[in-house]
């Protein structure tokens, strides 16, 4: 009876089957916050496993029915290794290694030519849990003074047991589109400290209430929008037969449009988090902040016109894990452009094995350095710092907005398109503009950070 019915609303909202199962269960999580705040935080850590784990277990089956036994097989072998091979270097590589061999192949088994909801989408949020758990358990058995502060908050002192990391794996506020924590912060959670009220029950029903709030706000943004900004319009003759100037604009307004859909599921996933405790960050200038699984910032994402400041307010908890595990860990190969790359690469693995991710995340990373690039050049020129600083500033901001959105939109293309011959099809479109663009501009800064910096300087 649940297909029928799913069905018929999905056909009256217009929208995939799939996306109305994955809204709604992660919706659910508000009901299931309230059962745990409301009958279930005095309870031993025993229920609240269990509840948790069953919990997600349900969300697995509504969402993928059977194919929720790739999540049990990955959990339980990654208890295996913590159990049998302790806290070595060992543990963490073959951890490593078996999930994303198991997250690559289900990519490669399941691939399609279009983004389809399926066991692969929350099993990657599951793959750097998973991966996360055992670089933390690692962690535990150093010196604390071999340790970062980062490092410090999340180890583990102690192997967790199964029924522990069934339920942290399957939490329902992280379960399918994450926001990504760490099992200590989930043991806190299960032991009553999230909390700004000893004891009791956190006061995060308003918080929780502004960021489902937002997050329905920008969900009824995209589902008004999304009709008219489809992935599908790239490819028509009519897109083709468009100006110049509109396929430029419609690359902005479906970059812009395309990406809230992201933004609502993070946020009205982020308001569960808090609703529960879990997003308790401690006091600054004696407020409580709730901010702990932020996965947006969504001011900064509105109004930064700096793309690593789009980059910085976006998908937060996923950057700084790859920051944590990633980037911080290589360390010791000594050049930060080495690790930052090795990084990328990390993270497009991750994402899936199209072309299309490759082509994005080797822009993202021209993009920022040009970026850089610039921003050196304003700081060290005299002459550009006052134009920055000028009454024209608002004009200035407006047209780097535009040219913002335009060439985030633009990497866009590739990452939605995913295989190389609708990607290729589109830059042809528009001239590969923004490959000429960024070239162009790195040319261009290189010799002005050349000729116009080291005359400042004597001056």
């Amino acid at each position: 009876m649940a297909a029928p019915l799913m069905q018929k609303l999905s056909e009256s909202l217009g929208s995939p089957e799939p996306a109305v199962r994955l809204i709604l269960s992660i919706l659910i999580g508000y009901p299931c916050a309230v059962v745990y705040r409301r009958f279930l935080f005095h309870q031993p850590a025993t229920v609240l496993h269990l509840f948790h784990l069953f919990s997600g277990l349900a969300l697995a089956a509504f969402n993928f029915g059977a194919q929720l036994y790739h999540s049990a097989v990955c959990i339980l072998v990654q208890f295996l290794m913590l159990r049998l091979m302790g806290r070595t270097v060992t543990t963490v590589l073959s951890s490593f290694t078996f999930q994303m061999v198991y997250l690559l192949a289900g990519y490669y088994y399941t691939a399609t030519e279009q983004y389809d909801i399926k066991w692969t989408m929350p099993h990657c949020v599951l793959t750097l849990k998973l991966v996360g758990l055992a670089f933390d358990y690692y962690d535990g058995g150093k010196e604390p003074s071999k340790l970062s502060l980062e490092q410090k908050s999340s180890a583990l002192p102690s192997v967790p047991s199964l029924l522990e990391v069934a339920g942290f794996s399957y939490f329902y506020g992280g379960f399918l589109v994450g926001p990504q924590f760490t099992l200590r912060s989930y043991q806190k959670l299960v032991a009553g400290e999230l909390t700004d009220c000893p004891g009791q029950p956190p006061n995060s029903v308003f918080p929780a209430m502004k960021r489902f709030g937002l997050g329905f706000l920008f969900l009824v943004i995209y589902t008004i929008f999304a009709p008219y900004y489809q992935d599908s319009y790239y490819l028509t003759d009519e897109f083709e037969a468009q100006p110049f100037w509109y396929r430029c604009v419609f690359i902005l307004l479906w970059g812009k449009v395309m990406l809230y859909k992201y933004v609502s599921c993070w946020v009205i996933a982020e308001g569960v988090c808090i609703l529960t405790g879990l997003g308790y960050n401690g006091m600054v200038d004696g407020k409580h902040q709730w901010d702990a699984c932020a996965n947006m910032k969504v001011w900064l994402f509105e109004t930064t016109p700096l793309f690593g400041g789009t980059i910085a307010s976006f998908n937060i908890n996923t950057n700084a894990w790859a920051a944590r595990h990633v980037f911080k860990r290589l360390k010791f190969l000594g050049n930060k452009t080495l690790s930052h790359v090795t990084t990328l690469v990390f993270l497009t693995i991750w994402h899936g094995l199209h072309s299309g991710y490759i082509l994005c995340f080797s822009m993202e990373f021209f993009i920022i350095t040009v970026e850089r690039q610039a921003q050196a050049l304003v700081r060290d020129s005299p002459q550009l710092t006052r134009l920055a600083n000028s009454p024209l500033y608002p004009l200035i901001y407006v047209v780097q907005q535009f040219f913002h959105w335009l060439f985030m939109g633009y990497p866009l293309v590739a990452f939605c398109l995913f295989t190389y011959d609708k990607w290729l099809k589109v830059y042809s479109s528009v001239y590969f503009c923004g490959h000429v663009f960024f070239l162009m501009a790195y040319l261009i800064l290189s010799y002005l950070r050349k000729a116009l910096v080291p005359k400042t300087r004597t001056e």
